[in-house]
């Protein structure tokens, strides 16, 4: 009785494996080249971004120095801080006059100049306006809470009459309708203290801010 010899398909086998090997290599280096090229495209794009808002910045200030205006202005993210002695008195959120004048001078040169740049005219989805406080406590008997949640009541009318009185000024009213869909308020109470030398420093602290938020591609760059 004969056998017939067994055929051996090993051959076709490692064909076939040689073939799914060679296809998975391939997907893998295009998934690799893909994931590079989209990672090198967003470096150089907040790069590229990180410098523009920096000249904005400094071009924001440069104006404000002209017009002998003091404002402490973050040279990346473009943040402005006013120290709420240039506007208000103690525990007040009502603008002193010297805020009054200090804001008919700083609210048409700031608006003015981040629509005449053309980065932050082209790219600015939202201008916050947010009012800070010190740590220091009310006087009488108040939980921590309700300190906490009246220097938020504080922060919260403070910007709010800064962003009242801005907008009332002489800035290029060409850019009001836009402006108006942009100002957010905000109250931050005492949340965000600055602290020098490892104390905080109340002066400081007690601020308004103004921040510029980006369109929603820019918002992984610098805030």
């Amino acid at each position: 009785m004969r056998v017939k010899p067994h055929k051996d398909d090993s051959g076709e086998n490692n064909i076939f494996w040689v073939t799914m090997t060679d296809l998975m290599t391939a997907l893998v280096l295009v998934f690799i080249v893909l994931f590079f090229y989209t990672y090198m495209t967003s470096y150089y794009e907040k790069i590229e971004g990180t410098l523009e808002q920096k000249k904005a910045s400094a071009a924001l200030e440069e104006t404000l120095k002209e017009q002998n205006i003091e404002a402490s202005i973050d040279e990346v993210s473009g943040v402005v801080k006013i120290s709420d002695l240039e506007l208000f008195e103690v525990n007040s959120f009502e603008l002193s006059e010297n805020g009054k004048k200090y804001l008919d001078k700083f609210a048409p040169a700031y608006f003015n100049s981040l629509f005449s740049n053309e980065y932050l005219n082209k790219n600015i989805e939202k201008i916050i306006i947010q009012g800070h406080t010190d740590s220091q406590t009310f006087r009488g008997e108040y939980s921590e809470d309700e300190q906490y949640m009246k220097n938020m009541e504080l922060s919260l009318k403070r910007a709010y009459a800064v962003a009242n009185y801005m907008t009332s000024t002489q800035y290029n009213k060409a850019n009001g309708q836009r402006l108006r869909k942009m100002i957010i308020v905000e109250g931050a109470s005492f949340s965000n203290p600055i602290i020098s030398n490892g104390k905080e420093d109340y002066n400081k602290s007690r601020r308004v801010e103004l921040k510029l938020v980006m369109k929603e591609k820019l918002k992984a760059r610098p805030q």
